[in-house]
């Protein structure tokens, strides 16, 4: 019955990371309450496995139905992965004490920013950055969220996707299938440096991946078919919930 929930809550998640991110408020959850006298890094370690194969599908998915410009991605991925790994080592020494404070705030000027701007991500925009500053901008993007992700963690997709959308142009669809890319090298840096440590419990993180898989494909599915229009709104409403969620766990 353990094992049933748990899987439940990894393939609900694959359609929320699918589309906009934020799986981590189903299935992190749902094996601390399910699994509460294990040690909290093993059941984090466990959800990096879930994720990492359920992000890589989705990031596969989208590739083959949607354009992804590898000439800023493939140099940010690798600026994300390198973060990540630095965000974690950073974590060894560093209290993420000061972000889970700061979080929330951020969050609900993402979400005022989205709501202030109807249109907002709907469609592709043309910026006026050069090449070479499109390159910038994406990898100062990789290294910072793909530390953060490695640091503390909650909502990276969400992040991923605004800044993309913000920075570089791109709408909802384009640049949810751009973050899953991202997001696929963050959570593997996070699983081998987890892995390396012993922090993953295999036998249940592989059936939670082939769940997280399966949502993966269903929510892939479905923000290829209604496009940017619905992106957005899972988009919004994921925000909204990680709001009251880290705002929760930060001062409550």
């Amino acid at each position: 019955m353990e094992l049933w929930l748990v899987i439940s809550a990894a393939f609900l998640a694959g359609i929320v990371y699918a589309m906009v991110g934020g799986g981590g408020l189903v299935t992190v959850p749902a094996l601390l309450t399910t699994y509460p006298n294990t040690a909290p890094a093993l059941l984090l370690g466990t959800n990096k496995c879930s994720s990492v194969f359920g992000t890589a599908v989705a990031a596969w998915r989208y590739g083959r139905h949607v354009r992804l410009d590898w000439a800023w991605l493939a140099p940010a991925a690798l600026a994300a992965l390198i973060g990540s790994g630095l965000g974690a080592w950073t974590l060894t020494w560093t209290d993420p004490e000061f972000l889970r404070k700061l979080l929330p705030w951020i969050l609900l000027l993402v979400l005022f920013y989205t709501l202030r701007y109807p249109q907002f991500g709907l469609s592709r925009i043309t910026t006026s950055h050069s090449v070479r500053q499109r390159f910038l901008i994406a990898v100062a993007i990789g290294a910072s969220i793909g530390w953060y992700d490695g640091f503390f963690g909650p909502g990276t997709g969400s992040f991923f996707i605004f800044l993309l959308v913000r920075w570089l142009g791109q709408d909802f669809l384009h640049a949810s299938a751009s973050a899953k890319v991202l997001n696929a090298t963050t959570n593997l840096a996070a699983l081998v440096m987890l892995a390396a440590t012993g922090h993953v419990w295999w036998q249940v993180g592989l059936m939670m991946a082939a769940a997280n898989v399966a949502g993966s494909l269903l929510g892939t599915a479905l923000a290829l078919k209604h496009g940017a229009q619905l992106v957005r709104r899972v988009f919004m409403l994921v925000v909204a919930v990680l709001i009251i969620r880290t705002a929760w766990l930060a001062y409550f």
